[in-house]
């Protein structure tokens, strides 16, 4: 009994590490900073200032009732649109949990791409990514152009 234990355990211990970094490595994407367009800063924003800063930590916290500093603000050159999603700053137009609105998650296999969710599998204008187009007359399989 104690050998068949140690292999169960010797399976399951790094595909859990491994599943646990996957993980990581999708959440992980929290010290990136969104850069508030032009049209929002207004002319009173001063650089340097530690209240009013054109710069938004992904994930910030924010209330949706109160101190909302992400609400319908365009980011990234008009890439992005941040909502506050359970307290949370997210870009409704690029991120699967909230693809075009808060909570609308995308399903398996698919990505937000500019608000909707878009299978990345086989669509030749996202073709494993979000905007990676294939050349004309070349098929998106399995998420890559021209998969032989």
């Amino acid at each position: 009994m104690t050998t068949s234990l140690l292999t169960i355990l010797s399976i399951f211990i790094p595909l859990a590490l491994i599943l646990h970094s996957h993980v990581v490595a999708l959440d992980g994407e929290e010290d990136e900073v969104y850069v508030m367009d032009d049209h929002f800063l207004g002319l009173n924003v001063r650089s340097g200032s530690r209240f009013l800063t054109n710069k938004i930590k992904k994930g910030a916290h924010c209330d949706a009732s109160a101190n909302n500093i992400c609400s319908g603000m365009s980011v990234n050159n008009g890439t992005g649109l941040l909502q506050c999603c359970k307290k949370h700053c997210r870009n409704v137009l690029g991120d699967r949990n909230n693809c075009g609105t808060c909570s609308h998650k995308c399903g398996f296999g698919q990505l937000c791409c500019s608000g909707k969710c878009t299978d990345i599998a086989y669509n030749v204008d996202h073709c494993g990514k979000c905007d990676k187009k294939c050349s004309k007359g070349v098929k998106c399989e399995y998420g890559v152009c021209g998969y032989a």
